[in-house]
C-alpha cells in the first residue's frame, strides 16, 4: 500500500505499519505522539480497521468502524479526508 514509505514500530514484540508522518494535515501532526500514531496507524491498516466497532460512540456522526474514527470512509489513498472527532 506505501511501498517504502511503512515503518515498523512495535513494542513487546508486536510489529505493526505507520503510513508516513508526511500524509497527516498540519493540525493533526501538530498532535501529540500517540495521537500521530493512531492516525498513522488507521492509515495504514484501514483494511483491517473496518471491520472493528467504532468504540468512541460517534455512529450518530456517521462512523460506520474504528477506521472512520480517524479517515472518513469515502476517502482514497490518493485523498484522505480526516475525522479530527480523536483529536480531542
Amino acid at each position: 500500500m506505501f511501498a517504502g514509505g511503512c515503518q515498523r514500530f512495535g513494542a513487546a514484540g508486536r510489529r505493526y505499519e505507520l503510513a508516513p508522518e508526511s500524509l497527516l494535515p498540519n493540525d493533526i501532526s501538530r498532535a501529540p505522539d500517540e495521537v500521530r500514531e493512531a492516525y498513522r496507524f488507521a492509515i495504514a491498516n484501514r483494511d483491517t480497521l473496518r471491520y472493528i466497532p467504532c468504540y468512541c460512540g460517534c455512529g450518530s456522526e456517521g462512523h460506520t468502524s474504528n477506521s472512520s474514527c480517524y479517515v472518513e470512509d469515502s476517502s482514497t489513498i490518493g485523498k484522505l479526508q480526516f475525522d479530527r472527532m480523536s483529536l480531542a
